[in-house]
């Protein structure tokens, strides 16, 4: 029996090594451009966006600090001058391993691209564990349209304040609550903090933002674990001084428009009245990971990460590379470190075998240390077994961050604006629109009404 395939775009031609890498960010991006220096390759980008995103500033998007473009330049632009390598805009959504081809969806429909080696780095998103509904009333950390939102959110709570007679609506609408207590949580709960007692001083007539509540919540005992006891306590001392109410071993059982319930280790409740929730607790591996490990016949963990062979391979195919935050490989974390890492590594043993170099090299993760800022000119960092608090860990903050932003340009407007937001009181980055607040439950009304459409009998019963 045949089978109907999509349109096919085919690769460069004979004489090349076609290699597809899925995704353009940290792992996608450094795996891309290290292939500019393999002769005889030829390189497709496959991704779902037409950006490179710098995921760990998301925050400071959310908060008015820097702009969209800052954090996310164009891919087409990051590679222009790598003639070896083009862009395709889609989402890939199944891989023939048998037929060495990936499909992909894009706006104008499906199509497929044939490979000689596959890179896979398609990242990762927000995980509500098994409670998606949440994100309605919760958005998480993951993409730009998610930092839009929260942007739209958050300056949105403080005009309808301004706009309210009622002190209990009032009192909701300035409360603002961050699930998760890793740097992402820690980060976004400094911002909010600093934009409302610092930032928004003397913007408004009848609210004082000063009188916000900003609340850190987590179902774990400490925050920032994997910093260290001494660490951990030296940015919950500063948040505190911020005035951000730090709520550890608590789990968030409900979320609604109005707040969330949340349930102590004791078992007893309690719920935060609350417009403002930032979702930044966990995360799972792109839905491709499942399906590329049921085309494979490998395993995933219970992140959705594909178990790979100790050179990032996919057990019987040694032509696909998974990495980044969608390899399961010894226990490493889902950080930007590991992804550049592993695409690196993923290139230069495809280029061993073009040499004919046999035998495998297992990657080994090189911890070059982690760091979070908690507050302007006050950050803390874990660098080869070393721990710094303070300003000093801030500034090697500002160095390692400014360092791996793309493009000059970039680097330049990014110091700007820090500058105006960090020695200043302003936020360059304020716009927000209905739209950006509202196109999520928009676009989940729009899904419901079509899979009752589709499905009108389960609708009815």
């Amino acid at each position: 029996m045949s089978h109907a395939h999509p349109p096919r775009l085919d690769g460069p031609g004979p004489g090349h090594h076609h290699v597809v890498v899925i995704g353009s960010g940290f792992g996608g991006l450094f795996a891309t451009r290290e292939l500019a220096r393999v002769p005889g390759v030829a390189v497709t980008v496959v991704a779902a966006t037409g950006h490179h995103l710098f995921q760990p500033l998301l925050y400071q998007v959310a908060t008015g600090i820097l702009s969209e473009g800052e954090v996310a330049p164009a891919t087409r632009d990051v590679l222009r001058r790598q003639r070896n390598a083009r862009v395709l805009l889609g989402t890939v959504t199944d891989v023939d391993v048998e037929r060495r081809a990936v499909t992909a969806t894009s706006p104008s429909g499906e199509y497929e691209v044939p490979y000689d080696s596959l890179v896979v780095a398609a990242g990762a998103g927000q995980s509500y564990f098994g409670n998606d509904h949440f994100a309605r009333y919760a958005p998480g950390m993951k993409s730009i349209d998610d930092a839009l939102e929260l942007r739209g959110r958050i300056f949105g709570a403080f005009e309808l304040a301004e706009l309210s007679d009622d002190p209990e609506e009032i009192e909701r609408l300035l409360t603002f609550v961050v699930v998760g207590a890793g740097p992402t949580g820690v980060e976004m709960a400094g911002q909010i903090a600093e934009l409302a007692h610092r930032a928004l001083r003397g913007n408004f007539r009848r609210i004082d933002p000063r009188t916000s509540r900003i609340v850190l919540v987590d179902a774990s005992p400490e925050m920032l674990g994997s910093f260290g006891q001494d660490l951990s306590r030296a940015a919950q001392d500063q948040l505190g001084r911020l005035g951000v109410e730090v709520r550890l071993g608590e789990m968030v059982t409900a979320v609604d428009a109005d707040g969330l319930e949340l349930r102590a280790r004791d078992g007893s409740t309690r719920r935060i009245d609350s417009r403002c929730k930032v979702w930044a607790a966990g995360v799972a591996a792109s839905p491709l990971g499942a399906r590329l490990a049921e085309r494979a016949g490998a395993e995933t963990d219970r992140a959705g990460r594909v178990k790979v062979e100790a050179d990032c391979t996919l057990p019987g195919h040694p032509e696909v590379f998974v990495i980044g935050d969608m390899m399961a490989l010894d226990d490493l974390p889902g950080v930007a470190q590991v992804a550049m890492q592993s695409g690196v590594h993923a290139v230069r043993q495809i280029a061993r075998r073009l040499r004919g170099e046999t035998g495998r090299e297992r990657f080994v993760f090189h911890d070059k240390g982690s760091m979070a800022t908690v507050s302007r000119f006050h950050a803390i960092a874990l660098v080869g077994g070393r721990e710094v608090a303070g300003f000093a860990a801030w500034v090697l903050w500002l160095g390692v961050h400014v360092f791996y932003l793309i493009g000059f340009k970039n680097r330049v407007t990014t110091l700007l604006h820090w500058a105006v937001s960090f020695i200043g009181r302003g936020r360059s980055e304020r716009t927000a629109t209905l739209q950006q607040v509202r196109a999520r439950q928009a676009l989940a009304a729009q899904e419901e009404r079509a899979r009752a459409a589709a499905h009108p009998a389960a609708a009815d019963a």
